[in-house]
């Protein structure tokens, strides 16, 4: 192909890849509201109290973060549409065998995102949603109550930023195997360097999550099992390629 079909080509798949997503905005607007209820959902079960409310301080600020929620909802439901345009595009480039490694990073790149999400959805947010309401006393006679009155727009951001950080960590086993596969890395180097993976997922654990131990630790702990698992996948790619050149050989 000519430089000219290949931008034709590209600009025929970025069409594609956002009108797909347009549309999934388009279909979580209309449902912003249900996922608004979802997303609320770990705070209600960590408070254990209906009476539990969210407020909002500005006029227009549940629609920005309804707006907000159908933009990061249709990236995830519209994900499938681009990473298959994505892929599309590279295949007519690749060989056989190189489109039979690509494929499986494909899917297995937004299974773990959604993966990480569900865990931080399901077991971190409300550990972490109990431990940040523990905070909260009673008044007396000589001291005003503390009780939170969370904001709507704060709450979502909170929320995407677990969601995404667990997200994204769980990337892991695909960076590493993907850097495996290319020779910057090897099982040797993973297991001899444990130590500074360590304080590397520690620093990355601190950086995503909010500024307290707890959510650092429960996002630690599922990077270092991955980390882990990376090593054993990581051993098997570099045995399969030593393989294949005793073959080629």
């Amino acid at each position: 192909m000519t430089l000219t079909a290949h931008l034709l080509e590209l600009r025929k798949r970025a069409i594609i890849a956002v009108v797909g997503w347009l549309a999934a905005v388009a279909v979580c607007f209309v449902f912003a509201e249900n996922i608004y209820q979802f997303l609320s959902a770990p705070l209600a079960q960590a408070s254990h109290e209906d009476a539990r409310r969210m407020i909002y301080t500005s006029l227009t600020e549940p629609f920005l973060v309804y707006l907000k929620l159908a933009f990061y909802g249709g990236f995830v439901l519209g994900f499938p549409i681009i990473a298959s345009q994505l892929y599309l595009f590279l295949a007519p480039g690749l060989y056989a065998h190189e489109k039979w490694v690509i494929l499986p990073y494909l899917i297995a790149a937004p299974l773990l995102f959604f993966s990480g999400a569900a865990l931080a959805y399901v077991f971190a947010m409300p550990l972490a949603w109990g431990f940040f309401l523990s905070f909260e006393a009673p008044g007396n006679a000589g001291a005003l109550p503390l009780v939170l009155e969370a904001k709507i727009s704060e709450y979502v951001s909170l929320v995407i930023q677990f969601t995404m950080a667990f997200g994204l960590a769980f990337q892991l086993p695909v960076a590493l195997t993907l850097l495996t596969r290319a020779g910057l890395l090897s099982p040797e180097k993973l297991r001899r360097n444990r130590r500074y993976a360590v304080v590397i997922l520690l620093v990355v654990a601190a950086i995503l999550t909010p500024p307290d131990v707890l959510s650092q630790m429960l996002l630690f702990t599922p990077l270092y099992l991955l980390y882990e698992i990376s090593i054993a996948l990581c051993v098997r790619i570099a045995r399969r390629q030593h393989e294949k050149e005793l073959i080629d050989a």
